[in-house]
């Protein structure tokens, strides 16, 4: 069933486990993620990000993941992450997606709050959530300098100023395959989660140990997104069942149970199962 971010993160917020976003850029991976979610039952977010167009373009993921969401026994929300444009952003809204983010996190304080108001604005308006970031997630190859991070009295304000739905933290992740070992400031989620009403998300998820998630979501993440290990796992069962003769018909199953048993590991550790 299609629903929305405040139909599955705010329960999550309140006991205290976290719902995954995993990206999907192919059929192969949009079943292997709702079938982990229909075996364990639990909420699930599915979608891409604007970074991934390239790969698979918005009518067409919307064409794919839309009836696939509408016909799922659990809550799915079908979330375009990391717009970085209005425009793409109500695209993806008129395409039906459920979800956005409209990620301004590069802008000034004010500017990113005005832009992300407006958006919010014109999503709850049809009954669309959107969920923003305030400080700055890095790249795998660099960390994250700590005046970067988010600052509590700031994600209090823009909270109140633009009427989020859901607020991406920088705490110490990077997007992409890490390089260096993340240091995550759980105190300082901890303080962000106790001062908002907002559930809290975790970028740059792919990569921290079992343990930094546990603790991440004690400390009050709701929303963790994962790509990276999914990408891999898709790649790797497509590698390894290659042999001369092989099509793409004999190795699509493989693809797509990788990307399952991937799903189904996060799912655990994210304490979402049984949740739908």
């Amino acid at each position: 069933m299609l629903v929305s971010l405040n139909e599955v993160l705010k329960d999550a917020k309140k006991n205290k486990y976290a719902v995954g976003l995993f990206n999907t850029v192919n059929l192969e991976m949009a079943v292997g993620v709702l079938a982990a979610a229909e075996e364990l039952r639990s909420p699930v977010i599915i979608g891409s990000a604007e970074c991934l167009l390239c790969y698979s373009g918005l009518d067409d993921l919307a064409n794919m993941l839309l009836p696939m969401a509408k016909r799922a026994s659990v809550p799915v929300v079908l979330h375009f992450d990391h717009g970085l444009t209005e425009e793409n952003v109500k695209k993806a809204i008129a395409l039906g997606f459920s979800s956005v983010m409209y990620d301004c996190s590069t802008l000034s304080f004010e500017d990113n709050a005005a832009a992300v108001r407006a958006i919010c604005d014109y999503s709850h308006s049809k009954g669309i959530t959107v969920e923003a970031e305030i400080g700055h997630v890095g790249t795998g190859d660099i960390s994250a300098p700590s005046d970067a991070y988010t600052k509590p009295e700031e994600a209090v304000e823009f909270a109140r100023l633009t009427d989020c739905d859901a607020l991406a933290i920088a705490v110490g992740t990077s997007h992409g395959a890490y390089k260096f070992k993340p240091q995550l400031d759980f105190e300082r989620i901890s303080t962000i989660a106790s001062l908002i009403e907002q559930p809290l998300v975790l970028h740059g998820g792919s990569g921290l140990t079992d343990d930094d998630f546990r603790k991440a979501i004690a400390a009050g993440i709701s929303k963790i997104n994962i790509f990276t290990d999914l990408n891999v796992a898709c790649v790797k069962a497509a590698h390894d069942a290659y042999a001369e003769g092989i099509g793409m018909t004999d190795v699509m199953g493989r693809m797509s149970e990788a990307v399952k048993e991937a799903t189904m590991k996060k799912m655990l550790l994210f304490g979402s199962n049984g949740r739908a």
